[in-house]
C-alpha cells in the first residue's frame, strides 16, 4: 500500500522566542506537517523548542530529528519525552540514533565510545524506553499511548535490526559517515546505495505485523531550469560520484517544482519513502513541492 506524502522541516538555527514562533508559524503554513529539532551542540536545546513550537501552532506535530542516544540516560529521557508529550498534546514523534560527531561528545565531556557501542547504546535506550514510557505506574505519563510514535535513524545494519523491531519510522540519511572524521563529515550515498541499505531494512522488518512508514532526509533543495548546472559547482566536494550519480541522489532536490515533484513520486515508487524531511535552509525552497504533491 502507497502512504501518503508527509512533510517535515528541522529547524537548526536558535532563535530569541518571538523570532522561533514565527519561523514555526511560517512552517504551518507552507503545509508542514512536523516541525522537528535535532540534537547537536551549538543548535536549540530539543525539548523545550518543541514545546515552544507547539505552542505556536494548531496544526504540526513537533518531533526530535534526531537525538543522539549517548547524550541521553534512559529513565531521565522517559521523563522528558513523556513531560513534553503531556505539553504538547499528544504531538511528539521521539526520533532517536546513535550520535556520529566525535567533537560534540569531547566538548560534553563524554567518552567518545566505538560504533558497536553506540549502537549498542541505542538498543538498550530504546528497549528501556519502551518499558518505561508502556507502563501504567510511569509518571509523568505520555499523553499518547502506548507511547509517542518511535522514528530511529541510521542506515548500518545493527541500527536497521533495531529500526525493524521496535520503530514506527524509520529515518535513512542517504549518507554514511566518513570514518575517522571528528568533524562527523558525510558521504552521499548513490541511488543504488540507498536502494541496497532499503532492501536490508526490509529483511530485517520481513517479520512486522504493520510496516513501517519510511523517511528520507533530503539535505539540499533548490529550484532550477537547469539541474546540471546547478550541480556541477558541487562536483568537487562529491569525487566519488559522476554528475549523473550526483543528479541522481536521493538527498539532492534540484529542478522546476513539477520536476522536484517527479522526483519525489519516483522515489516513493521506488524506496517507499512518504516522509520527506528536509532542512531550515530549504524552508521556503521546499515549500511549492508541498503545495504540488499535497494529498498524494
Amino acid at each position: 500500500m502507497t502512504r501518503p506524502f508527509r512533510f517535515g522541516v528541522t529547524m537548526m538555527t536558535p532563535s530569541a522566542g518571538d523570532e522561533w514562533r514565527k519561523k514555526c508559524r511560517r512552517a504551518e503554513e507552507l503545509g508542514y506537517d512536523v516541525i522537528l529539532v535535532p540534537d547537536h551542540l551549538g543548535k536549540p536545546a530539543p525539548f523545550p523548542a518543541l514545546v515552544a513550537a507547539a505552542e505556536a501552532t494548531e496544526r504540526p506535530r513537533v518531533g526530535t530529528f534526531v537525538l543522539n542516544a549517548g547524550f541521553w540516560n534512559a529513565a531521565l529521557l522517559a521523563r522528558e519525552v513523556a513531560t513534553t508529550d503531556a505539553l504538547t498534546g499528544g504531538r511528539l514523534e521521539l526520533g532517536l540514533g546513535t550520535g556520529y560527531v566525535q567533537a560534540e561528545f569531547d566538548a560534553a565531556g563524554l567518552p567518545w565510545p566505538t560504533p558497536g557501542e553506540r549502537v549498542s547504546h541505542l538498543a538498550r535506550t530504546v528497549e528501556e524506553l519502551d518499558r518505561l514510557l508502556t507502563s501504567p505506574e510511569h509518571q509523568p505519563e505520555p499523553r499518547q499511548r502506548p507511547r509517542p510514535p518511535l522514528l530511529v535513524g541510521g542506515d548500518g545494519d545493527r541500527v536497521l535490526k533495531v529500526t525493524a523491531e521496535h520503530a514506527d519510522i524509520a529515518a535513512f540519511t542517504g549518507t554514511r559517515a566518513v570514518p575517522g572524521d571528528p568533524g562527523g563529515k558525510l558521504a552521499v550515498l548513490t541511488a543504488d546505495a540507498v536502494g541496497e541499505r532499503v532492501a536490508a531494512y526490509r529483511r530485517f522488518a520481513a517479520g512486522r505485523s504493520a510496516p513501517a512508514e519510511l523517511n528520507l532526509l533530503i539535505q539540499v533543495v533548490e529550484e532550477t531550469p537547469d539541474r546540471r548546472a546547478t550541480i556541477r559547482p558541487s562536483l568537487g566536494l562529491l569525487p566519488h560520484l559522476t554528475e549523473d550519480e550526483a543528479l541522481d541522489a536521493p538527498i539532492f532536490l534540484l529542478g522546476t517544482v513539477r520536476q522536484m515533484a517527479e522526483q519525489l513520486r519516483a522515489q516513493r515508487e521506488r524506496y517507499g519513502f512518504s516522509y520527506l524531511t528536509v532542512l531550515e535552509p530549504s524552508l521556503e525552497a521546499f515549500g511549492p513541492v508541498i503545495e504540488e504533491l499535497r494529498g498524494e
